[in-house]
Parts: C-alpha cells; sequence; structure tokens
C-alpha cells in the first residue's frame, strides 16, 4: 500500500470517518493562520537598511591658508543625489581608507545640498588623520562619510527665544583652524541681519584659512596675530563690552583660548558662553585606577589625570579612537569587570547596564577595571 502523502487527513481511530473531523478542522485553519502570522512575525530585510555611513566622491580641493598646511575638500553624493541637511556648527565623521575615523567642521553653505565642504590643517605629529587627509586623498577619489551631528549649534536670538533679536549681541572668536564651524555662522547671522562681531586669531596671517572669504564682511572681522600684535588676553578676544547689552559668544579654537575665556567670563551674566573644542578635554576629579586588558593580561596604571584611553593604547597602539570628547562611540569597549565611571552623553541606560564605556572620557568608581581587549 502507497502511504498517504504527510498533507492528508488520517482517518478517525474508529474508522468510522475516512478523514478525522478535529484534524480536518485543525489542518484548515492551520493552512489559513500560518501564511497570516508568517506576515505578521517575519523579521524584517535587512539589507539596505541606513547605517548612517554615505559614500561621497571629491569634486574639488584648495590650499585655503598661504603657508598651504590647511586644504579644503568638497564632497558631493557619489550617487549625484541631494546630501541631508545640515546647520550650522554640525560635522561629518570621515572615514578614511586607512580605517581612522576623524571628526571635520562643515564649513561651507548648508543651503547647499550638493556638496560638503571640511577643512583639515596638516598635523605632522598628529594621530596621522590629517596627513592621510592632505598626502592620500584627491580629487575623484571617493569615501565614506557618517552625519552630518551638531554638537555646536548656534542659537539665535529672537528666533528660537522670542526675545527681541536687537537686545542681543553676536560676538564670534576664532583660532586658526576654529574657523571652520564658525564660517557658516557668519553667512547665517549676517543673512538674518543680526548684529555681530568677529576676532580671528592665530599665529600669522599665512598660517589662518579664508582670510579671502572673510574679507567680504569688512570691519566686521578682527584679524589679529601673534607675531604681528603678540598673544592676545581675554579682553584682546571677547573686544569691548557695555555691560548693559548681553551678548552671546561663540568660540572656536585650541584648549589654552577656550579655558582663558571660561576663567575671564565666570560668573558674568552679561555673556553666553558657547565654545567647541579641537582636542580632548582635561581630565576633571580623576583617581588613580588599573586596568586590566583581558585578551592578553596586560595590566597597567591609569594616572589620576590621565584618560582610559591613554593608557590602553600604550598597551595596544592600535586602539581605535576620533573625537575624544565622548560622543563619537569610535573608542567603545566592554567591560568585563569593575565598576566603571561614565562620563559621556552618547551611551544609553542598555548600553551601560551591557558594560560598554567610552574610553576617552569615562573611568573607574573603583580601583580596577577588566575591559575585552
Amino acid at each position: 500500500m502507497t502511504p498517504a502523502p504527510p498533507t492528508t487527513t488520517p482517518p478517525s481511530l474508529t474508522g468510522r470517518f475516512r478523514r478525522d473531523p478535529l484534524l480536518w478542522v485543525a489542518t484548515g485553519i492551520a493552512k489559513l493562520w500560518w501564511p497570516v502570522w508568517g506576515t505578521v512575525t517575519r523579521l524584517p530585510d535587512q539589507t539596505g537598511v541606513d547605517d548612517g555611513v554615505l559614500t561621497v566622491r571629491i569634486v574639488d580641493r584648495e590650499r585655503v591658508a598661504l603657508d598651504e598646511n590647511v586644504v579644503a575638500l568638497t564632497f558631493a553624493s557619489a550617487d549625484g543625489g541631494p546630501l541631508p541637511r545640515w546647520h550650522a556648527g554640525s560635522h561629518v565623521d570621515l572615514l578614511l581608507p586607512s580605517g581612522r575615523v576623524r571628526q571635520y567642521s562643515l564649513c561651507g553653505d548648508p543651503a547647499d545640498q550638493s556638496s560638503y565642504r571640511i577643512a583639515v590643517r596638516r598635523i605632522p605629529d598628529g594621530g596621522g588623520g590629517s596627513l592621510e587627509v592632505h598626502e592620500a586623498l584627491a580629487v575623484g577619489d571617493t569615501l565614506e562619510i557618517k552625519g552630518p551631528r551638531n554638537a555646536f549649534p548656534l542659537v539665535l536670538p529672537g528666533v528660537t527665544d522670542g526675545r527681541d533679536p536687537a537686545a542681543r549681541h553676536l560676538r564670534f572668536v576664532a583660532g586658526g583652524i576654529g574657523i571652520t564651524p564658525i564660517l557658516p555662522m557668519l553667512a547665517h547671522a549676517q543673512r538674518l541681519g543680526f548684529d555681530w562681531s568677529m576676532i580671528y586669531t592665530g599665529r600669522s596671517r599665512e598660517s589662518i584659512p579664508f582670510l579671502h572669504e572673510l574679507a567680504r564682511y569688512g570691519d566686521r572681522v578682527t584679524i589679529r596675530t601673534d607675531d604681528e600684535q603678540g598673544l592676545p588676553d581675554a579682553a584682546d578676544l571677547i573686544g569691548p563690552l557695555d555691560g548693559e547689552r548681553p551678548v552671546a559668544l561663540y568660540c572656536c579654537g585650541p584648549v589654552p583660548m577656550i579655558d582663558l575665556l571660561r576663567t575671564h567670563l565666570d560668573g558674568r551674566t552679561d555673556v553666553e558662553l558657547h565654545y567647541e573644542r579641537f582636542s580632548p578635554p582635561p581630565v576633571v576629579g580623576g583617581s588613580e585606577f588599573t586596568v586590566t586588558l583581558a585578551r592578553t593580561g596586560v595590566t597597567t596604571t591609569v594616572d589620576a589625570e590621565e584618560t582610559l584611553l591613554a593608557a590602553l593604547r600604550r598597551c595596544n597602539p592600535g586602539v581605535p579612537y576620533s573625537c575624544q570628547q565622548g560622543f563619537c562611540g569610535t573608542c567603545r569597549i566592554r567591560v568585563l569587570d569593575g565598576d566603571p565611571e561614565h562620563r559621556d552623553t552618547l551611551l544609553t541606560e542598555a548600553e551601560r547596564a551591557d558594560g560598554e564605556i567610552l574610553t576617552c572620557v569615562s573611568r573607574c568608581a573603583g580601583d580596577h577595571l577588566t575591559v575585552d581587549l
């Protein structure tokens, strides 16, 4: 006898019915139910999911400082489409061919979705990112970026807070390559007719970029250089304040400049200080602890004024990092043992509970950590 196929309902146990009634009904329901259930519970197709990475092509390359140590790169989308919108103060993550990830401020026109522009100063003794941009990237090359993201937004008086714009003054302070996030802010403030002024400082006129673009603003921009006027103090950077008209001050430049302004303006109520730094912030309130790299068994000490990232790089120079300020996530690793002291603003509570930590800013709440390296 040929066995019945699996889809055939068997007879009832008593032999009274050729097909068992209960099984026949259950089979019919299943044939209708399973396709519906499969549609409802099917896992989404992950191919093509936006991971935040965008492929761009370099369409222009220009030296924008007289000493030729600053190069501006202009990108367009590799597929010819519009680029995501951005606002003044935004930056992108540049995923370099070497695997390095570096953040660079967008310094073009936010209204132009056909291109992005960044500017990079050559730093011979840096982490290698700027040298790679200067020496390995050319017009026509494609590379990947992530973003834009904005950690330095321009908050315009009278636009976001409802107050009279005439009651506020915008003051911009840029040091050297710190001009990059400031440039689109100037254009935006000028386009909207705001009362603003700027102090732009650097080692020399040969070293500071975009002087030709700033010329269109006339005496709104004051250029001062160390070789002509000496190192500026806080009063030189801020300019005259009448004490009556509140000032929103936006600063980007080297750490000593920012620290000088922060100290000078501490306790003042007539100046709002907004700033972005291009280098790691100092470790404040740190305590010494040790860290063990689980995969090698190597243990090293993290000094009270040293970052966990710096200590890890002594043992493993290949440890990835980028912003060194706790917002990009490149340096995240997992803690296997110990109590992390989180100082970032990126990780979620679930990620922290899972043991993740950003080594560039976070530390240990006890005396020892073991990490998955």
